[in-house]
């Protein structure tokens, strides 16, 4: 894995660079400490760079100011009591099946007890995936659907049993 390394851009390509890369809690949060902070801490309470002191947990204690925070605050892993291990999973999880994943598939793979906290946690995931900033589509938009999944014998014409349905929008603007 990179020393610095970049989100979206760094991370396991594989299972094998997956495990190599995040064996441990500890992994996963210098990991997030290198995403957040890639110069250094830098304090977010008064803004300034200062090595902080550490304690358990992974919290930060700011030497000039003595604000306390953590790598994981304002996060979607903030305030869990799972593992960091666990998350990065469940995110490898999500974003590594063809077709999407379910909360009883993230449930199963990480051997959690409850269907409820796999549930919680793809939300969590989906909610953090959008931005909330994103454009509208806006003027004149044509939208069109299609049913992915194949052939399907018994069934005639636009009927379904298995087929996923997709729909498409698009923006039609003066320059094409």
């Amino acid at each position: 894995m990179d020393e610095n390394p970049v989100a979206s851009r760094d991370y396991p390509i594989n299972s094998v660079e997956f495990n190599k890369a995040f064996p441990d809690d500890t992994a996963c949060q210098r990991y997030l400490e290198k995403l957040r902070w890639p110069d250094g801490f830098i304090c977010p309470k008064c803004h300034k760079r200062a090595k902080p002191w550490e304690r358990l947990r992974g919290l930060k204690i700011c030497q000039l100011c003595g604000h306390e925070t953590s790598v994981t605050a304002g996060t979607i892993f903030s305030g869990t009591r799972k593992p960091l291990q666990y998350w990065f999973l469940a995110a490898w999880e999500i974003t590594n099946q063809k077709y999407g994943a379910s909360a009883l598939g993230v449930q199963r793979a990480l051997g959690l007890k409850s269907y409820e906290t796999a549930w919680a946690w793809m939300h969590k995931f989906r909610r953090a995936m959008v931005r909330p900033d994103r454009d509208r589509l806006s003027g004149e938009v044509e939208i069109d659907e299609t049913y992915v999944g194949g052939e399907e014998s018994g069934v005639r014409g636009r009927g379904t049993n298995k087929k996923a349905r997709v729909v498409i929008g698009c923006e039609l603007k003066p320059s094409g």
